[in-house]
């Protein structure tokens, strides 16, 4: 399935994979193309049947490269007025991303630079290859990074996020697990099968316990513990159907059969 032949869009059992189709622009994110994720990862929100989103690149070289840079200074060519992503009438995919209360996981085939990069940052866990470079080049290009700049310093030690957002330079794959931003790094030709498995260890688990555990993470991280203790958010799985079950199944010894109720 396609939302627009920008971005492919296939279902496997509970996990629903986007695929950046742009390999001939190093899946640059052109302002249709975050149009079409915005709406695809909407609708994989609503969507009871979906239960995890995976999120790669077509082809073998890149994952994303950003902002399409071609596009940009030709619009810039002719004096199109540039709005910053914030300032648009549309939402803003890396948002709409970041608050997407189903896991998420970055199947990170190859490149991963500026906002392909901070598209990875809005992933909940992230398959990297081997060979990606990694980072925020935007102060070489006299860009914002405005999404990269607030996460990144949330995610590894601060002298780390300064130098990658002051020098622009990239890491490597190794580097991005040794500092926690990645869960696996794996060959090239491994990654999405990698992102596959780990998304079917998530999707083997009660949906209603992992809605309850993205959302309690994402509103009580910046919350002191006592008070984060006390915030009841998302579903309550412990007066779900979905809690007997999963009791009943272990005493059983069985796999357990999930309603998502």
């Amino acid at each position: 399935m396609s939302l627009s032949g920008e971005l492919l869009v296939h279902d496997e059992g509970r996990v629903r994979t986007l695929t950046l189709n742009r390999p001939q622009r190093s899946n640059a994110l052109s302002r249709t193309l975050g149009a079409a994720m915005t709406e695809a990862l909407l609708e994989a929100g609503e969507d009871p049947g979906v239960w995890a989103i995976v999120i790669t690149g077509a082809g073998d070289r890149s994952f994303c490269a950003g902002a399409d840079l071609k596009d940009m200074g030709a619009a810039d060519d002719e004096r199109v007025r540039f709005r910053p992503p914030w300032r648009r009438p549309e939402r803003p995919v890396l948002e709409v991303l970041w608050e997407t209360y189903k896991p998420t996981i970055a199947a990170v085939n190859g490149h991963a630079v500026g906002g392909g990069f901070e598209l990875m940052l809005a992933c909940d866990l992230r398959v990297v290859s081997d060979v990606a470079k990694l980072g925020l080049p935007e102060a070489k290009r006299g860009m914002g990074a405005n999404f990269g700049t607030v996460v990144l310093p949330r995610s590894v030690p601060l002298a780390i996020a300064y130098e990658m957002l002051y020098t622009g330079e990239y890491i490597s794959a190794q580097d991005a697990l040794r500092w926690g931003l990645a869960n696996r790094v794996v060959p090239a030709d491994r990654v999405r099968a990698v992102a596959a498995e780990l998304a079917a260890a998530v999707t083997a688990n009660a949906p209603l316990t992992l809605r309850r555990m993205k959302e309690t993470v994402a509103k009580t991280r910046e919350l002191p513990v006592a008070a984060a203790l006390r915030l009841d958010v998302g579903p309550n799985p412990y007066t779900s159907e979905d809690r007997e079950e999963g009791v009943r199944a272990y005493l059983e010894k069985r796999t357990p059969r999930w309603k998502g109720r």
